[in-house]
This record gives C-alpha cells, structure tokens and sequence, in this order.
C-alpha cells in the first residue's frame, strides 16, 4: 500500500514508463493522487487490468461519477453531449451499444480504405519536403479528421468549419475555445442529423438516424452524444497512434528497414505499437460501486478507479522484454482499446488507419528521419491520452 501516494503530474506524463516501472515492485495497486487533490486508484498489473474493465462493480455514470468530486474541484466539464454509451452503464450502455454495433456492421470499414488511402496521398503530397516538417500538425491530425468527415458524411460545403470546431479539443487549448467549439458543434449537429433524416445518404450518420433494434430508436439526445463520441473517440486516439508509431520507428532503424521490406507485417506492427505506446495512457475513469479486492488490496466502494492501460501493456508476467518493438510478437493481446463492454467500437477503424498512415510515409520517404537538431518531442499534458505535441522529422533525411 502507498503511504504517501505519488502525484499524477508533469513528470508521470513525460516518462510514464518511468513512473510504472517505480511502482511495480510494491504490486499491481497504488493509490494516487490525480485531477488537482483527488485519491484514486492505479491499477498497473495486465491481468489486474483486464479483469477490472470487465468488471461490473466498477461503474462508469458520468453524472455520478461528478457527484463523488471533493467539493471545490468540481470534476470534468459537464456537458449533455457527454451523456453518452462511453459514460453509461447496464442496461442504458447494453441498449445504446447494440444500435451503435449494428448500425457499425452495416457501414464495414474495409470500404473505406481507398478514401483513407486517397486522404493520406493528398497530405504527403502536401509536404514539404526541403525542410523539417512536424507530423503531428501536417499529417497525423489531419488525417482522422477528414477520415471521420468522410465516414460521418460531412458536407464537403461544412468540412472546413467543421475540422476548426474539432482541432481546440485536442492540445493546449484554453478550456474557453472548446466550450466555444463544443457550443458550435452542438449548434450544427442537430440541423445536420435532421438533414440527415430528410435526405439519408450512405454514410454512418445516416445509419445512426435510421437503425432501430426491436422498434428501439436513438433519441434526438443520444444521437448528438453519440456523434459527439464518435468524432472524439475516433480522433485524439488516432492522432495519437500515427504519431507514437511514427516516433518508436524512427528510434529503431533496423525496424524501418524490415516494414520497408515486408509491408505484409503492417497490421503485426500495428498491433504492437498499440501495446508499446498506447493511445491512451489510462482507461476512462470509472468507480466502485462496492468494495473490490484486487490481489492483496480492497478497493472501498466511491472510489475512482484509473486503469492504466500503458503499464499493462507493459507488464513482464504477460509480455516477454515489453519494451522491445517486436513485430513478431505472438498472442499480442495488448488492452489498448480495453476490454470488456466498453471495448473500443471504432477499433478497426483506427487499426485501418494505423496501417495506411505508415505504409504510405514508409513508401513515400524511405530515409525519413527525426530532426535531431530539433528538441526531443515532448509528450502532450494528460493523464487520459498518451501523445506527442510535435513531431519534427527529415522526409528526405
């Protein structure tokens, strides 16, 4: 047990691995102290991990969850687009996810690999390629937001006002320009689902409108919550693994040099970028809503809960030298997308998107290298994401 728990700050998110690896030899539970004064609880150990985000005494209600803050806090901008299936539980979440998955299965992602392909093409062939060029900014934000306009069916008319609405919430951006953006968005997405309803087009939008399961509807509200989450859901996240996997590549030359070769190992590399430098540092937040033995700890009931998806990636017991990038790695059953009822919906989507981003920069700059006259990218201030303000790299290094 943590007598003195240790501070989620500036130093846990500049060298997570670090932090992790400080506290694994005292066991896979910690208490920490997170959000500006609140106790939580640092679950580290894989199999910990695994069991408790599949765990029903651990509840995600995002209204209750705000009722457990210490006054003065506050808590999480609270906000009814926030109302949504990664904020609920059974029976709302077991409802909400099956319209979701259906309306999902009808709009395969493989079909969108051309116009991911296409996307991706537009933006290297933006490039610059005479000087240093951050990948964060000219490629790996870019591309999952046109991706996400495409694939939510985004009038080519509204794209650019749309993408300016969705950039403040990923960054350092003052918490005035997102209300300020999420207030726009909520003022666009209702006149574009009723669009939506009088014209259907092929796309996932107008699935959403349309699908009903047992004479079952998405409300007005949850069809605004539910795009709210799909366009933040599959955003930050892919942002987030173009870009790790770009950095832990081009750390490893020999590696650059076997994808080259082999470009039928993209989907295995993938899969182990995601277990290496996870999108997300720790799972969304969730709380007992009972008291929880994990190992040799008991959890009280109203306590938060912060599964840290990074250190179980991470873990010795269930991956063989974790910190190696291994594109041969057998079982890789990593939890970056979680596990459990809240497993990450769009997770073929972001794979698809891993995939083509690497394989096209691999093809289109064969000696792309990091700028080493430039400072070490330093890694965005969240406990929640894992990923990188900038990226500076030599296309032609």
């Amino acid at each position: 047990m943590d007598l003195h728990p240790e501070s989620l700050g500036s130093k846990f998110v500049e060298d997570p691995q670090a932090f992790y690896r400080r506290l694994r030899p005292s066991g896979p539970v910690h208490q920490v102290i997170v959000w500006g004064g609140v106790r939580a609880w640092l679950i580290t150990g894989y199999e910990e991990a695994k069991a408790l985000l599949a765990d029903p005494r651990l509840a995600k209600d995002h209204f209750k969850a705000l009722e457990l803050f210490p006054p003065g806090l506050g808590g999480p901008h609270r906000s009814p687009l926030s109302a949504n299936m990664l904020h609920a539980d059974p029976p709302d979440h077991t409802r909400l996810r099956k319209l979701v998955n259906k309306a999902f299965a009808a709009r395969a992602v493989q079909h969108l690999r051309p116009r991911i392909e296409q996307i991706a093409e537009e933006l290297i062939g933006d490039l610059d390629t005479r000087v240093t060029v951050d990948l964060i900014q000219s490629f790996a934000l870019p591309l999952p937001i046109r991706v996400i306009s495409a694939l939510l069916g985004i009038p080519e008319a509204d794209r650019a006002a749309f993408v300016s609405w969705i950039e403040p919430f990923i960054g350092s951006t003052s918490a005035a320009r997102q209300r300020s953006a999420e207030e726009a968005l909520g003022d666009y997405l209702p006149r574009l689902l009723a669009d939506k309803r009088a014209q259907p087009d092929d796309d996932l939008l107008s699935e959403l409108v349309a699908v009903s399961e047992d004479d079952d509807r998405l409300s007005e509200a949850e069809l605004l919550s539910m795009t709210f989450l799909l366009i933040m859901a599959g955003y930050e996240t892919t942002v987030n693994l173009i870009g790790n996997s770009v950095f832990a590549l081009l750390r490893d030359r020999d590696k650059v040099a076997r994808l080259r070769a082999d470009p039928t190992l993209l989907p295995a590399a993938v899969e182990e970028f995601l277990r290496l430098e996870s999108p997300l540092n720790t799972a969304t937040t969730r709380f007992t809503i009972e008291p929880v033995r994990v190992g040799d700890v008991e959890i009280p009931a109203n306590e938060f809960v912060l599964v840290a998806l990074l250190a179980a990636n991470h873990d010795e017991a269930r991956f063989n030298h974790p910190e190696e990038l291994d594109f041969t790695r057998s079982a890789n059953q990593h939890l970056a997308f979680g596990h459990g009822i809240h497993y990450c919906v769009g997770a073929p989507l972001a794979r698809l998107e891993g995939e083509v981003a690497l394989g096209r920069l691999l093809d289109s700059f064969p000696n792309m290298a990091l700028d080493t006259t430039k400072p070490v990218p330093q890694y965005r201030k969240s406990t929640l994401m894992h990923g990188l303000r900038t990226l500076p790299v030599v296309l032609n290094g």
